[in-house]
């Protein structure tokens, strides 16, 4: 190669590291799902949608917020039930249905330290494995907690977890003790 051309390489290699720096797959934001005391991290901006689920064996409306990065889909959900004593019943079949629908044989479940959330039932988080709505290998890491009468649900679904984006996710869910709902 001439010099001329060599330089030319150099400068067009040194500008697409550039451009690539410039776009982050992961832009983390902090974020407040409405009405909550909860504040979080997701690594794109979030989609929001509202619908009723079958909670505690009774419609109940589900909000959530989502996005889409790295192949792996980010979103937190929460309800807000009539009773707080209902909290350890429902997110024991929440944690049912979400297995069932990802047809996980099984789940690993382990304790999770979120501050502010409830003592009882305790926060966990459930590592699995299954299968898409479109048969497609999926791996999914979720959270469960509740504070007061709101439960919720924080999870990652992905074809191959990152473990750095996982921890990050986790790591950034805090509840505001000052005002549980």
């Amino acid at each position: 190669m001439t010099p001329p051309l060599m330089a030319r390489v150099t400068a067009a290699s040194l500008l697409l590291l550039l451009l690539a720096a410039c776009n982050p797959v992961f832009n983390w934001r902090e974020v407040r799902p409405d009405n909550t005391a909860l504040t979080l991290l997701l690594p794109c901006k979030p989609d929001k949608a509202q619908r009723s689920v079958p909670l505690g064996g009774r419609p109940t409306e589900l909000a959530m917020l989502g996005c889409d990065a790295g192949d792996a889909t980010f979103a937190v959900a929460v309800a807000t039930l009539d009773d707080a004593a209902q909290a350890a019943a429902v997110l024991a079949g929440w944690q049912t249905a979400t297995l069932a629908n990802l047809k996980a044989a099984g789940g690993q479940t382990g304790p999770l330290t979120l501050p502010g959330a409830d003592a009882l039932p305790p926060a966990v988080l459930v590592r699995a494995s299954g299968q898409r709505a479109d048969g497609r290998a999926v791996q999914s890491q979720a959270a469960y907690f509740s504070q007061g009468r709101q439960v919720f649900q924080a999870v990652i679904y992905a074809d191959r977890m990152d473990p750095e984006a996982a921890e990050t996710f986790f790591s950034s869910l805090k509840l505001d003790t000052g005002n549980p709902r």
